[in-house]
C-alpha cells in the first residue's frame, strides 16, 4: 500500500497516476478525496488531527507527505510542526516509509546561486523558520535510525494550479494583459514542471537506496531570467512580451488590498536575485528526461 496524504493538489493527483507504475494499491487521503485511478482507495481525513493521520497511515508501506497548507504564516506555524510530528510517530509505529515533498524556503539567501543538496539552511522568513524546523525533524529521525525517509525538494512550480508563475504571468498574457513579474526580471528563476515533480517522486519512494538522503527533483538547469520566461510565454502566445515589474515595496502596499501578496512579500528575496536549482544528483542517478521549458510552458497555456 502506498498511501499519499494531501491528493489533490498540485503534486497529489499527477503522483496517484505515476504511482500506477509500482502498485495497484494507492491510499488517497485528504478532506474530500476523489479517485485518480480506478482501484485508488478513498481515506477522508482531517490530516490536523493525529489520530486521524495516524489511521490514514495504517497499513502503508511508503507515505508520501504531499499536504499544502492554506499559505499563511501563522496557518504554517500553527499545522506544520504538528502535522509532521503526527506522520513521523504514525509511520514509525507502522513501519511505514516516508516520502517528504519539500522546499527550499530554508536555504540561505546567499547560495541560491547553484543550490544543492548541501546547501546550508539558514532561513530568513518566516515561512522558511517553520520549514527549517519541520525538515529537520525528519533529518533528527533519520540520524537516529528511526525512520526511513527521504526528502524529496523542490523549487518554485511551473504548473496549472499553485503557481506564481502561472498566476502573475502566463494568466495575463493569455488575456492578452502585461505579465506580472514579482522581483528582479534580470535574474535567473528556475522552476519544475510539476508533472516531473510528481514522476520522479515516484520513483524515489519506490527505489529502497534512495531513502535515508535528501534529493533535488529533475530540473531543466538552462539560466532562463524573468525577462527570458515573460518573452518565451509571449512567443507561445504570440502576443507583446509587455510586464509590470512588482517589487518588494510596491508588494507590501499592493498586500493591503490584496492579501495573499501580504504573504509572498517575505519570500520575494528569492526574486531579487538569481535562482538556481542543481539537479544533478538525481539526473545522474536517474535515467529521466526532464521536460524543456518551452514544452512545459506549452502545456500549462493549454490548461489554464
Amino acid at each position: 500500500m502506498q498511501t499519499i496524504l494531501g491528493a489533490g493538489g498540485a503534486i497529489g493527483s499527477d503522483l496517484a497516476k505515476e504511482l500506477t507504475h509500482y502498485t495497484k494499491k494507492i491510499r488517497i487521503v485528504s478532506r474530500n478525496p476523489e479517485p485518480v485511478n480506478p482501484t485508488d482507495e478513498i481515506f477522508s481525513a482531517d490530516l490536523t488531527d493525529p489520530e486521524q493521520v495516524d489511521k490514514a497511515i495504517a497499513g502503508s508501506d511508503v507515505v508520501y507527505a504531499v499536504i499544502g497548507f492554506p499559505y499563511k504564516a501563522k496557518v504554517w506555524k500553527e499545522v506544520w510542526p504538528k502535522f509532521i510530528r503526527s506522520v513521523i510517530k504514525s509511520c514509525k509505529k507502522h513501519n511505514s516509509k516516508l516520502v517528504f515533498f519539500d522546499n527550499i524556503y530554508m536555504y540561505d539567501p546567499d547560495y541560491l546561486k547553484g543550490m544543492t543538496e548541501e546547501t546550508t539552511f539558514r532561513p530568513v522568513s518566516k515561512k522558511g523558520k517553520i520549514r527549517k524546523e519541520v525538515t529537520e525533524s525528519i533529518l533528527k529521525e533519520i540520524e537516529k535510525k528511526e525512520l526511513t525517509a527521504l526528502i524529496a525538494r523542490a523549487p518554485d512550480f511551473l504548473s496549472s494550479h499553485n503557481s506564481v508563475i502561472t498566476e502573475g504571468l502566463l494568466k495575463n498574457l493569455k488575456k492578452r494583459k502585461k505579465a506580472n513579474w514579482f522581483g528582479n526580471p534580470d535574474k535567473i528563476h528556475n522552476y519544475i514542471y510539476t508533472p516531473d515533480a510528481a514522476k520522479a517522486t515516484a520513483i524515489l519512494g519506490n527505489t529502497s537506496d534512495a531513502f535515508n538522503q535528501t534529493w533535488h527533483l529533475p530540473t531543466d538547469p538552462t539560466p532562463y531570467t524573468g525577462n527570458d520566461w515573460v518573452k518565451m510565454a509571449a512567443e507561445i502566445l504570440e502576443v507583446k512580451p509587455k510586464v509590470t515589474v512588482l517589487r518588494t515595496g510596491m508588494m507590501g502596499f499592493l498586500g493591503i488590498f490584496i492579501p495573499v501578496l501580504r504573504e509572498m512579500k517575505e519570500m520575494n528575496y528569492q526574486y531579487e536575485r538569481d535562482y538556481l536549482f542543481d539537479s544533478s544528483k538525481f539526473t545522474e542517478r536517474f535515467d529521466f528526461r526532464v521536460t524543456p521549458p518551452k514544452e512545459a510552458l506549452k502545456k500549462v497555456l493549454e490548461e489554464i
